[in-house]
């Protein structure tokens, strides 16, 4: 018999070879042939399209389990094996051996995760018989030991297959352990098979076949007499079995009689317990009659005295006391009686609440009816005498504040606004405001419009008083606002004067009224009864710090009551209450913006820089604000915000036309005059910058050179001769004046690299200008020997017209003759239109290194193209420069 490829030594090397870099261990190799079946019509093998190809079974370790795979090789062009497919076992659900091959050797494997189940699986061809055996069992092994499952099994006899093990005995190597790694053991094809022949024919159940099989001396062959037998036997065991069964009939029958006595015993005694339970019933019902008519006198002695107790709640309840229903109806409100009032307030809220449903029975619903029209009476007459009080009340308050001058400024004298006693009288009715809400909230809406029409009066006539007369009392001279003006002569010095008391008022009206209309709005919010959280901590103020003579007022906005309900404290606020409240705000702090208009515009005037300061002033204010009931006063910073932007932008614009009318002068020569005063103008914006006025200043920087560099275009393009000149100069003005400030303003040092690339080509342009006027001669016919190297050899441009050797001596000849010359009068020129003498220095180097430069270049040009000329050499050119 021919050897098995499974032992081939040199196919497994070979296969391993192929999956080299997979960390897979090959555990079997067999060469198959592969041919592909029709759906239906498998007796088609297709032998003439076989393709011989080799199955690897291999399994890869893992920390916690391990993967069986398998693998198709076939063979390259050069025969060596390289991988076609591979499939993992977890996925085989499926091994058919094909009836229509009459050798039995061709197998089908089915995987359940092919993409298309429409196309036949391949179908493999073993050598012989123990091949397939050989590969099936080991298939089903690796899927028992390490995928814990087989796969279903069709068309093979698994006796034979269990026959064939026990016959093939030959060792292999197998794995010890797949999880702690391979460890190799000599072991027979039989011990890897007993979890299979467990799986399909269990120890015993062979055992048993073994022993019916020798009861009976018959071939392999003779197994159609062997089944005829065996249901012959059946047949006669099931006779035997009906047999047994007649015969234990009269047992039956006699099981049944003791049944049928014992049904009469159980009859007879029912009926007995039956009379036994009539007589018991109505033993009960006798005693059931007695307990009912004691329960009735019990229970009616029970109810009598609850319906006592209940008709004594019911009328206290229901009586109005009539020191309450005097208070509530004619009594004064006045503070000394305002204990009685809250009393009264209280009794008639819980009078109301206790005739609600749940705390009141259904049934009294007229009665019940009756009462709350006489309680909804007298909260009426109530709610209209105290509205009307409070409306008045705040009224009179503010009527006499005003009424006093010495709660204003005055002239000569500064007052900060001061309203402690305002706010003590106020939180006398706060209590009253929390019942009359709890009563009848619409009440309310009146009440707020009256605090807020009074209020706003007393606050901007105090707002009015304090800014006049700060306004009167600064001492500031007024600075100009013409700084870039080309017309400006000496009165710039004026510019110097010191405005800081201008910004230091503004910052004063802020510190005073910012912090008390924080804590006016926040007042009012908490005092009228608006659901809202508070805006300053208990005993702190908004961005305000009080004098000595406020100490009183610390916790102004700490009302000193106590909710009347559980929903009063709840820290959450619906939109409506929230837009009520900002509508109220509105009309409380209305036209006080005026005045801090007015001291914006009136700093702006005196100095137009100290809008930078204020700017930053505000900022810092703005950001302070962050509670939802300084909405109004969020506003009116913004609001000054934007005005001292727009006084500033007016101020920038203003200069960016002085910059413009510099165009319009007939002709300008050396350093236009706006390029020193911006850098004294930047000087002094940097002086005055506080917090986030950063961006502010930086866009006026940006507008003024963008304006400046525009209009030195455009006054240099008028008179092209001198442009270059003009532009180098100004540029060169414009770095030296804001050298020291474009070290710290990073928007300074973009415009400082602009200008300064400006002025390099403005050197540049001019520099070459000289150069060529000195030499034109000499470049002239370096320019036409480059343009003709483009296009003829360099050996070839000497016979060019006018490129000659003569030619190049002539021109050398009246050029360089008395180059000292020359370069004394490209010194002139250069010094000639040049008015700031300290750039002199530094373009006489630019242009001697500019003129080196392309002198070198045309020495290389004349080396290549006229070799055997001799011309004086670059160092001779610097030297003779050096000693000029």
């Amino acid at each position: 018999m021919a050897k098995s490829s499974a032992d081939d030594e040199e196919l497994r090397r070979a296969c391993e070879a192929a999956i080299e870099g997979t960390k897979q261990k090959v555990v079997m190799t067999i060469r198959v042939a592969k041919s592909r079946g029709i759906w239906g019509k498998s007796g088609k093998l297709g032998r003439n399209m076989a393709k011989p190809r080799v199955l690897a079974l291999s399994t890869k370790a893992k920390a916690q389990r391990s993967k069986a795979f398998l693998r198709v090789l076939k063979y390259s062009t050069g025969g060596v094996l390289e991988p076609a497919k591979l499939y993992k076992l977890k996925h085989l659900s499926k091994v058919e051996v094909i009836t229509n091959d009459p050798s039995g050797c061709t197998f089908m494997l089915g995987f359940d995760n092919l993409r298309s189940q429409s196309v036949a699986p391949p179908q493999w061809t073993m050598r012989n018989i123990d091949d397939r055996n050989r590969l099936l069992l080991c298939i089903l092994n690796i899927c028992k030991d390490v995928l814990g499952r087989l796969p279903k099994v069709v068309g093979i006899d698994v006796v034979e297959m269990a026959l064939w093990a026990k016959d093939n005995k030959p060792t292999v190597t197998v794995q010890g352990n797949l999880y702690d790694g391979p460890i190799p053991s000599m072991v027979t094809e039989t011990d890897l098979k007993v979890s299979v022949e467990r799986e399909l024919v269990t120890q015993a159940e062979e055992e048993d076949m073994d022993a019916l099989l020798g009861n009976y001396v018959m071939g392999i062959g003779e197994a159609e007499a062997f089944s005829e037998r065996l249901k012959r036997e059946l047949l006669a065991l099931e006779a035997a079995n009906l047999h047994a069964i007649l015969e234990s009939e009269p047992l039956v029958d006699e099981v049944l009689q003791g049944l049928e006595t014992a049904m009469n015993c159980v009859d007879d005694m029912d009926e007995w317990l039956s009379m036994f339970n009539m007589k018991l019933r109505h033993m009960r019902e006798d005693i059931e009659s007695i307990e009912t008519r004691n329960n009735k006198l019990e229970m009616q002695s029970i109810n009598n005295k609850a319906l006592i107790e209940e008709l004594d709640k019911l009328l206290e309840r229901l009586r109005v006391p009539s020191e309450y229903a005097a208070c509530l109806t004619g009594g004064s409100f006045d503070e000394a009686r305002m204990l009685q009032n809250i009393e009264a307030c209280e009794w008639l809220t819980g009078a109301l609440r206790g005739l609600e449903v749940p705390n009141l029975d259904p049934s009294y619903a007229n009665i019940r009816a009756q009462k709350r029209a006489e309680l909804e009476k007298l909260k009426a007459t109530f709610v209209r005498r105290a509205s009307e009080f409070l409306r008045n009340y705040f009224a009179s308050l503010v009527d006499f504040m005003i009424s006093d001058k010495s709660y204003f400024s005055q002239r000569g004298q500064l007052k900060r606004p001061d309203h402690a006693d305002l706010r003590y009288k106020c939180r006398t009715y706060a209590r009253l405001l929390q019942h009359l809400k709890s009563l009848d909230k619409n009440c309310l809406g009146p009440l707020r419009k009256a605090y807020c029409s009074s209020l706003n009066l007393l606050l901007r006539r105090e707002a009015r008083e304090f800014a006049n007369e700060l306004r009167a009392s600064t001492k500031a001279s007024r600075n100009p606002t013409v700084w870039l003006e080309a017309s400006t002569g000496s009165g710039q010095n004026m510019n110097n004067t010191d405005t800081s008391t201008v910004s230091d008022a503004y910052a004063k009206m802020l510190t005073i009224f910012i912090p008390l209309l924080v804590d006016e709005s926040s007042f009012f919010a908490h005092f009228m009864c608006f659901e809202v959280p508070a805006l300053v901590p208990p005993g702190g103020h908004a961005n305000g710090n009080k004098t000595g003579s406020n100490d009183d007022d610390t916790n102004d906005d700490d009302l000193g009551i106590m909710d009347i309900d559980e929903n009063d404290n709840k820290t959450g606020k619906s939109s409506a209450e929230l837009g009520a409240l900002n509508e109220s705000l509105q009309d409380l702090l209305d036209g006080i913006q005026e005045d801090f208009y007015a001291v914006v515009d009136w700093a702006c005037k005196i100095d137009p820089l100290r809008c930078i300061s204020m700017h930053g002033i505000t900022e810092r204010y703005i950001s302070g604000q962050k509670a939802d009931a300084a909405g109004f006063v969020r506003l009116l910073l913004d609001d000054l915000e934007s005005r001292i932007s727009m006084q500033f932008g007016r101020f920038v614009d203003e200069a960016c036309h002085q910059i413009e009318r510099n165009e319009r002068n007939v002709r300008q020569m050396g350093v236009l005059s706006y390029i020193p005063r911006f850098a004294t103008l930047a000087t002094r914006m940097e002086q005055y910058i506080q917090g986030q006025s950063r961006d502010l200043v930086d866009q006026a920087y940006t507008k003024f050179v963008s304006i400046m560099f525009v209009t030195l275009e455009k006054i240099a393009q008028a008179d092209p001769k001198y442009a270059d000149i003009f532009l180098l100069e100004n540029f060169a003005a414009f770095q030296n004046s804001l050298y020291d400030l474009a070290n710290v303003v990073p928007t300074l040092a973009k415009f400082y690299h602009q200008a300064s690339e400006a002025y390099e080509q403005a050197c540049t342009r001019h520099i070459s200008m000289i150069i060529y006027i000195q030499f034109e001669r000499l470049f002239q016919f370096a320019r036409r020997a480059e343009d003709l190297m483009f296009t003829i050899p360099p050996e070839e441009i000497p016979f060019q017209l006018g490129l000659s050797k003569m030619d190049l001596r002539k021109m050398l000849k009246s050029s360089l003759s008395g180059v000292d010359k020359s370069f004394s009068g490209m010194y002139k020129r250069l010094q000639k239109n040049l008015t700031s003498e300290e750039l002199l220095p530094s373009l006489w180097d630019k242009c001697k290194k500019e003129f080196l430069d392309r002198y070198d270049s045309f020495t290389q040009l004349v080396a290549k193209i006229y070799p055997t000329e001799t011309i004086p050499s670059a160092a001779e050119m610097r030297e003779i420069l050096s000693n000029m």
